[in-house]
């Protein structure tokens, strides 16, 4: 049976005439993302599915994708596709996370000589037969501190052009190795540093719940009087009505967005003010970027479908049916210990080892690494995959060792994570006892036996009589169900641990007051 791809997007005659000379066999009907009852109707003849933004991939669709393998996404963002549901069906999901990121670079440079020169406004007064000429007195950008929030793909390309406007170029970013940041000519700082120095603050990172309004207004109030803000990023990386207030009050220059919370936006806290520049979500928007994306989707699908290769694949490398029920368990633990080690680490990390023990080294273990490097990038990275995610590691200049070895104790199998950072060493092992259901059985070398859940509590203290009570005494005042309780102490009065999974996410409040209880050394919120 010949390959079919089904194109439901606009997609250029280059990347069609790509799956047809490695012998794909291509259905072409650019307008027929936009009907979603057609598009279920005849998707379950073909093998691929190409789309752009405007086809929206449902579990219905997917329901009736008997055949389907393979979901291309020319672009970066998979918000129209059901990935719990493709994954469900085993259609590994596609994306060209990279297609876009000069074309996205070059736009943060250009807001920022608009702001710095006042340019749409200049244009607008002057176009109406005005000559405001002593009304328009903008700032050089030679000389002055560019501040990147996020120094990953795009943030490392907008430094290089920073810096050959000879600006000085400093980045916040915990992924950041002291040697990626020589390499680039940038100097790695701490967030606070940033805001206290920066000229120009730009955002180069993903949205996660540790990213969301990372310019808060407690933050905001921290920038360098006379900072002006450019968001090609996401919208949500920065609390829009305190930037406003602080636009207002004349705190902030100028703000520069191409991102906003709500979609399209219609109206929005930034828009009118005579200091800001709003653009349409068009980062990605040049024909160069539309045309690579198209390519390499096209390139990404072929090989997959003629050959089985996957790359920057969204959701898990695909396994044969016989691997599946063994595996599948073990890369949900692998997520698991990185996203745990991933939410708890504050400084940039420089090593990661992953130690396999017992029957769990006879299983694949490459995708079982790239998951759990996955999982500990995601909580800053949202975009990384499990296929991606080792590149992205190497390129942060992370390195990542694996050890197999014979089972040493009480466990059929354990995976054991090691993390270090510039600062610190976090260590979690875990497991997976005959349910099939993931366990947390160490942190720090400290014994405990965890389940886990969707929202947790993680609580490291001081071995002392009466905290358990005063702990669980605070979480029912504020209303937080506890579901479990897991405890560990390394010794009579010695180190302790508390991993608490709660019916839901706890408050930052609430966790800044369990932080008052004597003994308290750490307390962080976890989501899985």
């Amino acid at each position: 049976m010949s390959r079919r791809v089904l194109i439901s997007d606009a997609l250029s005659p280059a990347a069609i005439a790509i799956f047809k000379d490695r012998g794909v066999e291509v259905d072409f009907q650019p307008a027929l993302g936009k009907d979603k009852e057609k598009l279920a109707s005849i998707v379950g003849g073909f093998d691929g599915l190409a789309i752009r933004s405007d086809t929206k991939v449902t579990a219905e669709v997917l329901e009736k994708a008997t055949r389907l393998k393979v979901i291309g996404r020319a672009g970066i963002g998979v918000d129209n596709v059901d990935i719990a549901a493709a994954t469900a069906k085993g259609v590994i999901v596609m994306n060209t996370p990279f297609g876009n990121s000069i074309t996205t670079a070059e736009h943060a440079i250009a807001l920022m000589f608009a702001l710095a020169r006042q340019i749409p406004a200049a244009d607008a007064s002057t176009q109406a037969g005005k000559w405001e000429k002593k009304r328009f007195m903008g700032v050089e950008i030679t000389g002055k501190v560019m501040g990147l929030i996020g120094c990953g793909n795009i943030g490392s390309i907008v430094a290089a052009r920073a810096s050959g406007l000879h600006m000085h170029v400093i980045a916040y970013d915990p992924f950041l190795s002291p040697e990626r940041a020589q390499d680039l000519d940038v100097e790695k700082v701490d967030l606070d540093s940033l805001l206290a120095r920066a000229d120009v603050i730009s955002l180069h990172t993903s949205l996660t719940a540790q990213t969301k309004n990372i310019l808060s207004a407690a933050t905001l109030a921290k920038t360098k009087k006379g900072v002006r803000i450019i968001n090609c990023a996401r919208g949500g990386l920065v609390d829009e009505q305190a930037l406003r207030a602080l636009l207002d009050s004349g705190h902030v220059a100028g703000a520069a967005f191409d991102v906003f919370v709500d979609e399209p936006a219609k109206e929005n806290p930034l828009f009118g003010h005579p200091n800001v520049v709003c653009t349409p979500h068009l980062g990605a928007s040049t024909s160069e970027a539309q045309e690579n994306v198209a390519l390499q989707i096209a390139e990404q699908m072929s090989d997959y479908l003629t050959r089985g290769a996957v790359s920057n694949a969204v959701n898990f490398p695909s396994i044969t049916a016989e691997e599946a029920p063994k595996l599948r368990p073990f890369i949900a633990l692998s997520e698991y210990l990185g996203s745990f080690a991933g939410q708890l680490v504050d400084s940039g990390v420089t090593k990661v080892t992953i130690i396999y023990e017992g029957a769990v080294t006879e299983l694949k273990t490459k995708a079982l690494t790239a998951s759990v490097i996955a999982g500990l990038l995601r909580p800053m990275l949202a975009d990384v995959s499990v296929v991606s995610a080792p590149a992205v590691a190497k390129e942060r200049g992370i390195v990542i060792d694996e050890v197999s070895r014979a089972a040493d104790g009480d466990y059929e199998s354990l995976i054991t994570l090691v993390v270090e950072t510039e600062t610190e060493e976090r260590r979690i092992a875990g497991t997976v006892f005959h349910a099939g259901k993931p366990r947390i059985i160490s942190v720090n070398t400290i014994d405990v036996d965890a389940l886990i859940a969707p929202a947790m509590i993680y609580v490291s203290n001081e071995d002392k009589p009466g905290f358990i009570g005063r702990f669980t005494s605070m979480l029912g005042a504020a209303g937080i169900n506890i579901a479990t309780f897991a405890l560990g102490r390394d010794r009579e009065g010695g180190s302790a641990i508390a991993l608490v999974a709660v019916d839901e996410a706890a408050p930052e409040t609430v966790l800044a007051e369990v932080k008052t209880l004597p003994g308290v050394k750490e307390v962080k919120a976890l989501s899985f």
